[in-house]
Formats: structure tokens, C-alpha cells, sequence
């Protein structure tokens, strides 16, 4: 079996023994039992490990009180929750314990972040660190370039959730994403108490699936789904809070001639988005491998610059005379334009437009040809 060394693990262990509340966010199966495995296997300090899908656990966490949770971490310096948003507001509880255990360092790791910090009676502000992990990052594999290049295909039809690395055929690839995504990646929105539409979520997510890379039309989406606009937006919400989607807003400084309110929405691993029309036909038999490049592109980088611990903030560029950019990136005041092909054209510039509004971004084609420069 492929091990593949996350890159997060050494930055979540330099913050073990600082009171703090660790919070590990990452969709089901992406490898947050794994990492959290290997911090506990050399953590050489007294260990408590707590399975939040546990019901003795979930049952021994609904009395509240210091004395019981004094009780449940003992000496330990070092509390793991695996899965915690499972636990009954468990925001309270672990603010609760960080504040009266001054010794103590808390991981919790999460498929969604709607509990563990949206629904938690008393937020952790002050009190947490998050982190994010991501299907394996290219970064993570150290692949030379003739490998990188080599697998590319692979990544952009099958994505990158670990298991992915140890099923040897296609067709096997192919069943366990569609069982991914139909038994793990939708089980906390559609436990959701707040979900009234269930049946249209798979609906939804199949529609985002064929605009990849398209603007989104919020209107559109709801007469195509039978359901309000407020509905679909508060259904992408939480798609993006249980790390499925993401959302791509347009960067304006308000001129009149740029679009301003629009945005498009991409996925965090190409295999997944497959998995959800069901096509994991090869690269060349495909009308929509633009879409997959830049959805993996975008992907790729975001997962660097996060890794990178970069305050990057990540958007697209349109006006209303159709002129586009695929990706522009703010990051300490410097604008960066990013044209995502897979053919290295020579004729690609910045557009007009955009130039006369932002003449000092500097402008780039990301093509097969220098890809692995702009994710590495």
C-alpha cells in the first residue's frame, strides 16, 4: 500500500502543547484518520484518543460540566477527537475543556464545519487553529517530471483521494468514487436538520458538475430544480462547508464595463466531479477536458498556497464585452491574471480590457508545458 506523507502534519505538530483547539476540517476519506494516526504513534507525551462517531463517546460528552470533562481527559496533554462534529454541540465542549486545562492541547478533526464551528453554542474564536486537508496535493507525491506528466491523465480523470493511489484498474477506480461520493461525501449535509429538499442535492451538485469552469446562474439552477434561489445558494454553502465544492467570485473594482456579481463554482478533486456524471472516459474522448484542466489547475494551486500557509485570495475576471480571465490572484497587494489552456498557444495575451483596468498584474498562461512550475 502507497503511504503518502502529508504535508500538514509537521505544522500540526508544532502547535501540540499550546492550548489550543486543532481543528482538522477535510471531506470523509481524504485521509484525516491517517494523518491523525501517524501524530499519535510519535507523540510521545500521555495521549487520549476519542472516536466522535463513538455513542459511548457521544453519550459520555452530553453531561456539561468542568468536573466530567476533567474526568474524561485525565492527565492527558494531548485530546484527539476523530470525527467530532458527531458530538451534540461540540463547540461547547471544547471550549469548555481548552479553558480549564491549561496543560492541554485538543485535535479535532471534522468532515464538515458545520458544527464544529458554525453550530457550536459558544464559538472558539481565539481558541482554534484550523487546518485543511485536501485529496493529495501533487506536492505531496514527489514525483519527478517525467512521472508527474506521466499520471497527469490519471489525475485529471480519477482525481486524487488517497485510495485512489492503491486500486490498481480503471473500472475500480471508477466504483469506489461513485461509492464515495454515494455513502461518505453527502452523509453530513443530508443529516443536516436544516436540509428540507434532500432529493435535490445530488440534483444540484450534478448540475454544477457540467458548469465547471462556466459562470452560474442562481436563477437558473432554481428553475431547473423546482426550488428557490435562497434554497440553492444555502445548498452551496454547505457543499463548500463540507469541502466538496468551492466557489470562484468575479474580481471588479467596480468599473461599469465589469461584471461584478457573478461567480463560478468548481470541485476539489476532478474524480469526484466524474464520479458525479458518471464519465471517467479517457482525456481524448472528451468534449469537456477544458473544463477537467482547469478544474484541476485551480484545484492544484489553491491546495499549494493553503499548504504554503499563502493569504492568497483567489477569483475570475469577466466584462460585459465577454473579454475573461481564467484566474486572478490577490496576495499582499499584487494582482496576478492567469490564462489556464492546455496547448501552449503563443498568441494568448492579457486581454485589452483587463490591461487598461490593471495594467500592473502581471499576466501568465499556465499550459501542459510549464503546469508543474505554477502547483509545485
Amino acid at each position: 500500500m502507497k503511504k503518502i506523507e502529508r504535508l500538514i502534519e509537521n505544522q500540526i505538530v508544532s502547535k501540540i502543547g499550546v492550548n489550543k483547539v486543532i481543528l482538522l476540517f477535510g471531506t470523509r476519506r481524504v485521509g484525516k484518520t491517517f494523518l491523525i494516526n501517524s501524530i499519535q504513534k510519535n507523540f510521545t507525551g500521555k495521549l487520549l484518543f476519542l472516536n466522535g462517531e463513538d455513542f459511548d463517546v457521544q453519550e459520555i460528552f452530553k453531561k456539561r460540566t468542568i468536573a466530567n470533562f476533567k474526568n474524561i481527559v485525565g492527565d492527558a496533554s494531548l485530546l484527539i477527537i476523530d470525527e467530532a462534529q458527531a458530538i451534540h454541540e461540540i463547540g461547547q465542549a471544547l471550549k469548555l475543556m481548552v479553558d480549564t486545562n491549561p496543560d492541554l492541547t485538543i485535535i479535532a478533526t471534522g468532515s464538515s464545519s458545520l458544527d464544529l464551528i458554525n453550530k457550536s453554542g459558544e464559538p472558539l474564536t481565539g481558541r482554534q487553529i484550523p487546518f485543511y486537508l485536501y485529496p493529495i496535493a501533487q506536492m505531496e507525491l514527489k514525483e519527478n517530471i517525467l512521472e508527474a506528466k506521466h499520471h497527469l491523465d490519471e489525475r485529471l480523470i480519477y482525481g486524487s483521494y488517497p485510495e485512489i493511489f492503491n486500486i490498481n484498474t480503471n473500472n475500480e477506480k471508477g466504483s469506489y468514487l461513485q461509492q464515495l461520493v454515494q455513502s461518505y461525501l453527502l452523509k453530513d449535509i443530508l443529516a443536516y436538520s436544516g436540509i428540507k429538499h434532500a432529493d435535490k442535492i445530488s440534483a444540484l451538485l450534478r448540475l454544477i458538475a457540467f458548469q465547471v469552469g462556466s459562470e452560474v446562474s442562481y436563477n437558473e439552477l432554481s428553475n431547473q430544480l423546482g426550488i428557490s434561489k435562497i434554497t440553492v445558494e444555502n445548498y452551496l454553502d454547505l457543499l463548500s462547508k463540507v469541502f466538496i465544492i468551492y466557489k470562484l467570485p468575479s474580481y471588479s473594482s467596480n468599473q461599469r464595463s465589469e461584471v461584478a456579481k457573478s461567480s463560478k463554482w468548481y470541485f476539489f478533486d476532478n474524480g469526484i466531479r466524474n464520479a458525479i456524471i458518471n464519465d471517467f472516459r479517457i482525456p481524448s474522448m472528451r468534449n469537456d477536458i477544458g473544463a477537467l484542466w482547469e478544474n484541476y489547475i485551480i484545484s492544484e494551486r489553491i491546495k499549494r498556497t493553503k499548504y504554503n500557509n499563502e493569504l492568497t485570495q483567489f477569483f475570475f475576471w469577466r466584462n460585459y464585452n465577454q473579454q475573461e480571465v481564467d484566474l486572478i490572484e490577490f496576495n499582499n497587494g499584487i494582482l496576478s491574471a492567469f490564462e489556464i489552456k492546455m496547448s501552449d498557444s503563443k498568441k494568448v495575451k492579457k486581454p485589452t480590457a483587463f490591461n487598461a483596468i490593471y495594467p500592473e498584474a502581471q499576466f501568465q498562461l499556465i499550459s501542459k508545458e510549464n503546469y508543474l512550475e505554477f502547483i509545485l
